[in-house]
């Protein structure tokens, strides 16, 4: 098999030469569709240039400066100049071409530029797959002149060829999935992070294939002159955080013992560590993707519902048998995954995408069809991946690319991550205890601040072993410093107003959601002119593939050291909601925080009380219908403590319990916690 392999590989290769060759010799002007053809296959040639030298040798034969311009070479195009004219571009290639031919041969070029890591990773069978695609597509082409009459007489067959390249190697697609998400018999971002984490060098970045930036060299740079003693107690830090999660919602850690790690380039010497420290926990640690500088924000807009071009009910099926075999297939292995160590970077300038009629757009069926699979897939993760047995943990670290004080940013941040849980946890169960008393919490805006909701508490039937608010630590969500809840739906009303927020990769301004009976039933921001399109973002970045959400949580912020820091800096836009969660309270649509396992009981360890605020209305549909209980996302949105009028706990007889008044604590033992703003007060 590997053999046929390497010999059909190499004759489609010696085909491809042959067609570029072609292209070359020809006299006289070349058409639109040829320049088109000309590049994709060059951009293939490329690929297969770069699987040749895939080998870790080459990489220590060629300076950082040549490596560097090789890596640029092929991200080049979707830098914001050099993308106005890219054949990536869907604004492009429909003024070009026309929408219909436009979008899909946009789309062709994109699946082209999926080969650029299966190239680095010498995935030769993808990159046969991927070039019979491209000359299939071609062969459509091919003796015809008039490209008008091109475009209107073989629409049917690209989309044929784009359904069957698709549709044909989901097995191969789900494999590596697995593969790479869950197992570990892919280990290749592993050994390069093992690698760069002893190097004396930077090159080993240049190996995973994603965009390298000067970014990734000043972290790596300054990640490895990072004194080793501090380097080792983040690390420790971090998995002791993994730990304790399992502990604090009792689970059984030993039950699993593969941890996923999303790491960030040029963060391998800390990652390394973290790998190290799980194996000390009996744990077996595997670097399943890395994150680097994000400069195609606007591709990744443009080609967000690609799979509109194929999407019916026979593929959705198909894709669906086809995670349920994968998940068969790789049984043994999701039974032994224990969860992920999520480990984010942030600095980046907030992003707002430019919204034009030429990217691809999913129907309402199609919609549909993904809220199904989304379903779907849960459904079956579950079976074997059990939320009962899993857990996470996710902390953040800045990246050089926030500004000239990423250093003294960094120490801080450090600071934040690691304050003392001892000392959080009493004053929280001092918030919980009054919160506890409440019918509901009253949430009021000022200044600016539009907000003004009433979140509906559960009833605690014997408030003596009972509690509606977990309090959190540094565990699955580093920082410490909030408290949570699964609200009512029913009796929860009101309006959620953020001047700006940032989120799922989005910024959102003046976003203002109403809620009737804990669902979302009206929203808007202002990030365009036109309503129809601040509402057509909310939908297509927030909501979907929902046409509605319910509140999933209210929680309570209290990491105010981290609210005063961000002020210090001025980069409240730039911090993960990972951190400005902690930094007032905050409201997420979607999931509860307890999905997949309402039914696994949870304790607070401070009082021995049972959570017992894990559901809703909705999610208790799961005993009659499951597709009708669970969304699949759960999206936090904070208000800062300097927008918040007022925080009380209402009570059944009407009287209130401030807890927050103008942004500062006001209720008897959480004085402490406005001990950070009096720098930011004088």
């Amino acid at each position: 098999m590997a053999e046929q392999l390497r010999t059909n590989y190499s004759t489609l290769c010696k085909q491809l030469e042959s067609q570029i060759t072609a292209f070359e010799k020809k006299e006289g002007s070349q058409s639109e569709i040829e320049s088109y053809f000309k590049a994709s296959f060059s951009f293939l040639l490329k690929l297969i240039q770069k699987e040749k030298h895939s080998k870790k040798v080459y990489y220590e034969e060629q300076s950082l400066e040549a490596l560097m311009a090789e890596n640029h070479s092929y991200y080049h195009e979707l830098k914001p100049e050099a993308y106005k004219v890219s054949y990536a571009n869907p604004v492009y290639m429909t003024s070009v071409f026309g929408k219909d031919l436009g979008q899909r041969l946009c789309y062709v070029y994109a699946c082209i530029r999926d080969g650029i890591i299966p190239a680095y990773q010498s995935d030769q069978s993808f990159l046969l797959d991927l070039i019979h695609f491209v000359f299939t597509v071609y062969e459509n082409f091919m003796n015809m002149d008039d490209e008008q009459a091109i475009s209107e007489s073989i629409i049917a067959k690209l989309d044929q060829n784009i359904r069957e390249y698709r549709c044909n190697n989901l097995e191969m697609q789900i494999s590596k999935y697995f593969e790479n998400a869950f197992t570990l018999k892919n280990l290749y971002n592993t050994e390069i992070t093992k690698s760069a984490a002893t190097s004396a060098d930077l090159k080993d970045l240049f190996r995973y294939g994603v965009y390298i930036s000067d970014y990734e060299l000043k972290t790596a740079s300054f990640i490895k002159a990072y004194p080793e003693e501090k380097l080792d107690k983040i690390a420790k830090s971090i998995v002791t955080a993994y730990v304790t999660g399992f502990k604090r919602d009792n689970k059984d850690i030993a039950l699993r013992h593969q941890v996923r790690i999303v790491a960030n380039a040029g963060q391998e010497k800390m990652t390394e560590r973290i790998l190290n420290h799980l194996k000390i926990n009996h744990l077996n640690g595997f670097v399943s993707a890395v994150a680097t500088t994000r400069m195609d924000q606007q591709y990744e807009f443009d080609h967000k519902f690609d799979i509109g071009l194929y999407l019916d009910d026979e593929v959705n099926k198909l894709r669906i048998n086809a995670f349920k075999e994968g998940g068969n297939r790789y049984e043994a292995e999701l039974r032994d995954y224990s969860g992920i160590l999520f480990i984010e970077k942030f600095g980046e300038e907030p992003f707002s995408p430019e919204s034009n009629e030429s990217r691809l757009k999913l129907t309402e069926l199609q919609q549909k069809l993904q809220q199904d699979e989304h379903q779907e897939r849960s459904k079956i993760l579950e079976a074997y991946v059990s939320e009962t047995e899993r857990s996470f943990c996710i902390v953040a670290f800045p990246s050089p690319e926030i500004g000239d004080q990423f250093e003294a940013i960094f120490e801080d941040i450090i600071d934040i991550n690691m304050q003392d849980n001892d000392k959080v946890e009493k004053i929280q169960q001092t918030l919980i205890e009054a919160l506890d008393q409440g019918e509901f919490v009253h949430v009021k805006g000022m200044n600016t601040n539009k907000t003004d909701i009433l979140v509906k508490m559960h009833p605690l039937t014997s408030p003596e072993k009972q509690t509606n608010f977990v309090n959190c630590i540094a565990d699955v969500n580093v920082p410490a410093g909030e408290v949570f809840t699964s609200p009512l739906l029913k009796g929860t009303n009101g309006i959620l107003h953020v001047d700006t927020v940032y989120l799922e990769g989005f910024r959102f301004l003046d976003l203002e959601l109403e809620f009737k009976d804990g669902e979302i039933t009206n929203y808007t921001c202002k990030n365009f002119d036109l309503e129809d399109q601040n509402r057509a973002y909310i939908e297509e970045n927030l909501l979907f593939p929902h046409k509605s959400l319910p509140m999933g949580e209210f929680a309570i912020g209290t990491n105010t050291l981290a609210y005063v820091i961000s002020e210090k800096y001025g980069i409240v836009d730039k911090l993960p909601i990972l951190i400005v969660e902690k930094m007032g309270p905050h409201f997420a649509i979607g999931d509860t925080c307890f999905a997949w396992a309402e039914d696994h009981p949870v304790f607070n360890p401070l009082d021995g009380k049972e959570i017992i605020a894990r559901d809703n209305e909705r999610v208790r549909l799961r005993a009659e219908d499951v597709d009708k209980a669970y969304t699949n996302c759960h999206i936090d949105i904070t208000i800062p403590y300097d927008d918040i009028g007022e925080i009380a706990v209402r009570k059944s007889d009407g009287t209130e319990i401030a807890l927050i008044k103008e942004g500062r604590f006001v209720l008897e033992g959480t004085e402490a916690l406005n001990a950070p703003f009096q720098d930011l007060d004088s």
